[in-house]
Order: structure tokens, then sequence, then C-alpha cells
């Protein structure tokens, strides 16, 4: 799993990143590993939680955050994506003016979170059926947020589902927001901000406020594995 995260070329992924708050990789997990993080959803003892999102006016549909010990691939998964993400966030927090560097190593990260109360497990799966979808939000759960993460779709868009599109949305001070639909195959990874993102303008650098979100599962099951590197209160 280390390997695959450095191979990829991360400095068009930050240039990607720069340019239009998203970077997708293709084919980032093969089918065999999609089909195995899938089967994971119906095993409940790798979850310390379920939500229904229709309960708490998040959408439709469901999800379950793992518990920790994290299983190995995710763990190992969590830990390759972010160092090269840290230097990334770093650049970014510089740009905008915000004083917090993050660490080299996830570790450390874990032990910041874990020291101000943020205990819980952030990665999950998700699941969607007929219907289903998810509304726009963020994924900041308490005072330490890493401004990155990541999302691998599990399943094949045009055979398992359709619909259910990847939505980005950017509300830019003093202008309309734009929205983008990321393209997604079974396997793929789409790397997208938590919160907010550096834009240059006329007048300096500024920060973009970013939302993401599913849109309506029109039919089939879709499963995605949610990667978010800081823990939850």
């Amino acid at each position: 799993m280390a390997l695959r995260c450095t191979s990829l070329d991360w400095d068009a992924i930050g240039a990607e990143l720069d340019a239009w708050g998203c970077f997708v990789a293709p084919q980032f997990f093969s089918v065999e590993e999609c089909t195995r993080l899938a089967a994971a959803y119906a095993k409940p003892e790798l979850f310390r939680s379920r939500v229904v999102m229709q309960r708490h006016g998040f959408g439709k549909g469901e999800y379950q955050y793992f518990a920790y010990p994290l299983p190995s691939p995710i763990a190992r998964l969590r830990a390759a994506l972010y160092a090269p993400l840290a230097e990334i966030a770093n650049r970014w927090h510089e740009a905008m003016g915000i004083g917090v560097r993050f660490p080299a190593a996830h570790a450390e990260l874990i032990q910041r979170c874990h020291a101000a109360g943020q205990l819980r497990p952030t990665p999950l799966l998700l699941q969607y059926r007929p219907g289903d979808y998810n509304c726009l939000h963020q994924d900041i759960y308490g005072e330490h947020v890493f401004p990155l993460q990541a999302a691998m779709l599990l399943s094949a868009p045009g055979r398992d589902f359709t619909g259910g599109e990847f939505v980005l949305t950017e509300q830019r001070p003093r202008m309309q927001s734009r929205a983008e639909v990321v393209p997604l195959e079974q396997g793929g990874m789409v790397i997208f901000p938590v919160h907010h993102r550096p834009v240059n303008g006329t007048r300096g650098v500024y920060r973009v406020n970013m939302r993401h979100g599913v849109s309506r599962l029109r039919s089939g099951m879709r499963h995605t594995l949610g990667m978010i590197f800081h823990d939850a209160q």
C-alpha cells in the first residue's frame, strides 16, 4: 500500500488540487480489493457505530465508522496517504495564513487529536440504495482538522448502480458557487478538501469554502470507502 501511494505523481496531484480542488486517481484499488472492502460492511465487529443518514437530516443511506484497531489495510492506507498530503496541507495553511502545521507522520497527528479528546476513528464505509443520497457537508469532527481527505468508489457505475455521482461545491466570496461532478470508476480514488482551500485572486490568496456529497442513486447499490485523517470527538 505504501509503494502504491508513493508511486503517485504528487507534484501533479498538488497542482490539480490547487487548480480545481480535487484529484482523481483511477484504478487505485483492484476489483478484488473493492469487492473485499465492500463485503466488510456486513461485519459489524469491524465498526464502532452505524449512522442512518435520514435520522439526522444528512440525506438517505447509511454508513459505518471503523473501530480501533483499524483493519490492517485501512490503517496502512491511512498512514501512507497522509505523509505526502501533509506537505500539501502545510503549503495550503501557509498560503491561507493559518498557523497550524501538520507533522510528517500520521501517528503524530493522531496523538494530537487524542490529547484534545478526539479519540474516535473516522475511516468509514458508506452504503447507498435506490433513492439514497448524501447532502453537501464537511467532515470536521473537532478542533483538530486535517484539511484533505479521500474517497474510494468500491462499486462499478453502470453495472452495480446508476446515479450516485460524487459532487463538490465551491463557495467563492462575492461570487456564485461552482459545482463539480467528479467522474469515478470502480477502484478510483478522489482526493479533495475537508473545509476550505486557497485560491489566488486579484487581491492575493483567499479561502474558498468546499462541501461534498453524493447525488441520488437511481438503481442498484453503491459502496464507498471514506478516508478522513483526523479523529473525532
